[in-house]
């Protein structure tokens, strides 16, 4: 029987910051745009959204076994399904008690805000499944990369923004853009590690169709646009919100400089925590900004 470690091992914590990050962000954004701040809102939003990212990552831990995807050559952290520490049964009927939970909490967000919740809540359903499984299961696609920046990025800071305020901002777009940026080097830092394994089995990431050197490419691309596009904070009176997330950028450089040095390794998994590290500062010096910067935008 899995023990409650092994568990929280396949929730994968080194991931959760993807879930984290844009809900903080979204709701300083919205709390200095609109003078107001529903603790409520923001515990369901955060809940929910922490619900779905280790709903994903359940489904993904099941469905990669199942399909092969993950092997005894893995080098990434142990898989509780592959393992055999859980079957896949348990642990899909996991991932859907996490769907579950998810739902529940984005009630009280229904209630406050109406069908757009809807509009944003069914697809992020289905895609927790649809990410590995489904009939165009999008991590054996190449388009990981991309339900990660939408999802978590774009989605996430601007639905939850708008759950604060009832209103849908130019600039929690951008502090989208960014998080989901920095949200997505952890996937793509993930598929460089594994494109040895997932080129074996079929499993077509970015990195397995474009090769070893487009995945670094990808990573230090990522990890420069999000610190480049806050620029648009400076431009628009608030430089502080720019200013503050480059302490952060050395984290970034380093683990740009490593991905770049070494060959795909278990050295990886370091790197893929300092970056989830580095996506939670990111986000928390970008609070901190917004809510020290001027009341009103230029």
């Amino acid at each position: 029987m899995p023990h409650v470690f092994d568990w929280i091992a396949a929730a994968r914590p080194k991931t959760l910051g993807a879930a984290i990050a844009p809900v903080v962000v979204g709701c300083a954004l919205g709390a200095k745009i609109s003078g107001h701040f529903d603790w409520w809102l923001a515990f369901c939003t955060l809940g929910s959204c922490g619900a779905l990212q280790i709903a994903t990552n359940f489904f993904n831990d099941a469905l990669d076994s199942i399909k092969g995807a993950d092997t005894q050559a893995r080098i990434g952290p142990k898989r509780i399904t592959a393992s055999g520490v859980a079957s896949p049964r348990a642990v899909k009927i996991a991932a859907w008690l996490m769907l579950a939970v998810a739902t529940l909490l984005a009630v009280p967000l229904f209630e406050a805000r109406g069908l757009p919740i809807l509009f944003i809540g069914i697809p992020s359903l289905y895609f927790c499944f649809g990410y590995t499984g489904g009939p165009v299961p999008l991590a054996y696609r190449g388009l990981g990369e991309l339900f990660v920046i939408l999802f978590f990025g774009f989605v996430a800071v601007t639905g939850t923004a708008f759950v604060q305020t009832g209103e849908w901002y130019e600039a929690a777009i951008v502090a989208g853009f960014q998080i989901g940026c920095l949200s997505t080097v952890l996937i793509a830092i993930n598929n460089l590690r594994d494109v040895a394994e997932d080129g074996q089995t079929g499993k077509k990431t970015l990195a397995v169709r474009f090769g070893v050197g487009f995945a670094r490419a990808e990573i230090v691309g990522l990890i420069v646009a999000a610190h480049a596009a806050g620029i648009y904070w400076f431009e628009q009176g608030w430089p502080r919100a720019f200013t503050l997330p480059l302490i952060t950028l050395p984290i970034g450089l380093f683990v740009a400089w490593r991905v770049i040095a070494e060959p795909p390794s278990r050295g990886h998994n370091r790197l893929l925590a300092m970056s989830g590290g580095q996506l939670l500062l990111f986000a928390g010096l970008m609070c901190w900004g917004i809510v020290k910067s001027a009341d009103v935008m230029r």
